[in-house]
């Protein structure tokens, strides 16, 4: 009898936390919120303005399912995680949503995490200051590389070197301001992130002219926001606004027009998208006005990638594998239908 108490209890705990996992959707409507995990400040991706107010790409996402689900993209609680924190904070449920970070079969298949779309496609680099000389990784052997503690970069710049047959001294930090201000301060030759993070740094520094960015990328960073481990129900709608931004750059529908092409569009994706015709939204739990509502709040991918990366901003960097597949890049949403 004992036995069988033990084996009912246990079942009876895993059907809670099956259920407690599956209300990310139930929780966020009832608190009116939702909680979104970012950087502790990196520009285009996640950084408060000077009024405070967070704005970048990944602030972008999360507005978007905000006003999605909520109906209003304000309705969005930002909470800056480490590099070091960020997966324990979703698998917790401290966070429904967390910011862009790299997909891996570890985190994916062991960390208690879901990942949802591939939203920027990245890879590490090496930044080093313009007096060292230094024109690509394997002239750095013997020097001190600074790095993010609990990132794929760690590992990364680890194989790197040893793929090289070279010897990196790394320096372990606990964020990537300290990693970068200890670089910029000389304690280490160079300083390893993903690209778009150096130059996101770089940007910001008092004197951005002193700081190369080598040509060379040695790793895939493919950054995608992820939710808790089985909660098929959000991940699922995630999932689904993100593809609808992407689908709409495909189909011209902009911050701008959203409105006018729900009514006047004569092609049926159009339609079936913005709720015109059928009942898309109700595959995700959501009402027919889900993807307008996100369209209008954050725009389409595109205009998400200009705002925060394109040709007038501080970073600049080219789309390239960031483009859509239809002008050769690796974006590309799965038919909403």
């Amino acid at each position: 009898m004992k036995l069988v108490g033990k084996l009912l209890l246990s079942i009876m705990m895993v059907a809670v936390a099956s259920v407690a996992m599956a209300g990310t959707l139930e929780r966020v409507q009832q608190n009116n919120v939702l909680v979104l995990g970012v950087s502790e400040g990196v520009a285009g991706f996640s950084a408060p303005d000077s009024n405070g107010r967070w704005t970048g790409f990944d602030a972008d996402m999360g507005r978007a399912v905000a006003a999605a689900v909520l109906k209003d993209p304000e309705a969005v609680k930002f909470v800056p995680l480490a590099s070091k924190q960020k997966i324990v904070a979703v698998s917790s449920g401290q966070v429904d949503l967390s910011r862009g970070t790299t997909w891996t079969m570890k985190r994916d298949g062991k960390q208690g995490v879901d990942f949802t779309v591939v939203l920027f496609y990245d890879g590490q680099g090496l930044m080093v200051k313009k007096g060292l000389g230094v024109t690509k990784g394997t002239e750095l052997d013997g020097a001190s590389v600074a790095v993010v503690s609990g990132t794929t970069s760690e590992l990364n710049v680890a194989d790197y070197a040893r793929a090289n047959n070279i010897k990196l001294e790394t320096v372990v930090f606990d964020s990537k301001k300290e990693a970068f201000n200890a670089y910029v301060a000389g304690r280490c030759d160079a300083f390893t992130t993903d690209v778009s993070q150096l130059a996101s740094l770089r940007a910001g520094a008092s004197n951005p002219g002193e700081h190369v960015i080598l040509a060379e990328t040695f790793s895939k960073e493919p950054l995608a926001p992820f939710v808790c481990h089985g909660d098929n129900q959000w991940k699922d709608l995630v999932t689904w606004v993100l593809y609808g931004l992407i689908e709409a750059e495909e189909k011209g529908i902009t911050q701008a027009n959203v409105l006018e092409m729900k009514e006047k569009s004569t092609d049926p994706v159009v339609r079936r998208m913005l709720g015109a015709t059928g009942e898309v939204g109700s595959f995700i739990n959501l009402d027919n006005d889900w993807l307008v509502r996100a369209i209008q709040a954050v725009g389409n991918y595109g205009e998400m990638y200009d705002r925060n990366f394109g040709p007038d901003t501080a970073l600049n960097i080219p789309r390239g594998h960031n483009n859509l597949w239809t002008k050769g890049g690796l974006i590309y949403a799965m038919p909403i239908r």
